[in-house]
């Protein structure tokens, strides 16, 4: 199976405010989505097209301690203080049938696979041992999904549409082998400048670039 993009992830500092400042800028509802038990993280989602999605992702006060980083560098204090301003871009998904052999080959450390669950999902992802993001995030997080089968499909459509996902690196032609060694180059637009993630997205309030 060739990589697809299975979600995009931003962050929040809070989401109940994360959620109100993103819906205002897209023009639609981000639903309530669920809790991560082994992170101690929660979330938002909505559907992308057909196949992919958006996730709204913040720490969960209500929950305890997880006894690990958590994922997505959100114990990071730069990365809580790029949050505490405003939702940030902080990563994307890619999809797999074999996550176990896209690690094998890999020229650069994914992190440990962790089998994962939220809810009545089950899923397999790739997670740094430190919970830093890889090349600040853009490079993805790998999935597998049981039969393949993520959960976009159980999403409300609302008219979002991801035109391009934007990599800023500062020596994108060393970089764009990397992802080219992944076969991700095809999903993304690779550019000249300081470590950048960020989204095209087309909806009701017109196109939105989220970084």
């Amino acid at each position: 199976m060739t990589p697809r993009l299975d979600h995009i992830v931003l962050g929040c500092a809070r989401l109940d405010q994360g959620a109100d400042a993103l819906q205002g800028r897209l023009g639609v509802t981000l639903p309530e989505g669920g809790q991560h038990p082994a992170m101690s993280t929660h979330n938002r989602l909505t559907r992308l097209g057909s196949e992919a999605y958006f996730e709204l992702i913040a720490v969960d006060p209500a929950a305890p301690d997880p006894g690990r980083v958590r994922w997505f560098s959100l114990d990071d204090p730069a990365t809580q203080a790029r949050l505490a301003a405003r939702p940030r871009a902080l990563c994307w998904v890619v999809a797999v049938d074999d996550l176990d052999a896209v690690v094998a080959r890999s020229p650069v450390d994914l992190g440990e696979v962790l089998s994962l669950a939220r809810g009545d999902l089950t899923w397999r992802l790739t997670v740094p041992r430190d919970g830093h993001l890889p090349e600040a995030g853009l490079l993805p997080a790998f999935i597998e999904w049981p039969g393949g089968q993520g959960p976009a499909s159980r999403l409300p459509d609302q008219g979002l549409h991801l035109t391009a996902i934007h990599l800023r690196h500062p020596a994108p032609e060393t970089f764009g082998q990397t992802l080219e060694a992944l076969g991700l180059l095809p999903l993304v637009r690779l550019h000249t400048g300081p470590r950048a993630l960020s989204f095209d997205i087309e909806g009701p309030a017109g196109p939105v670039t989220l970084d």
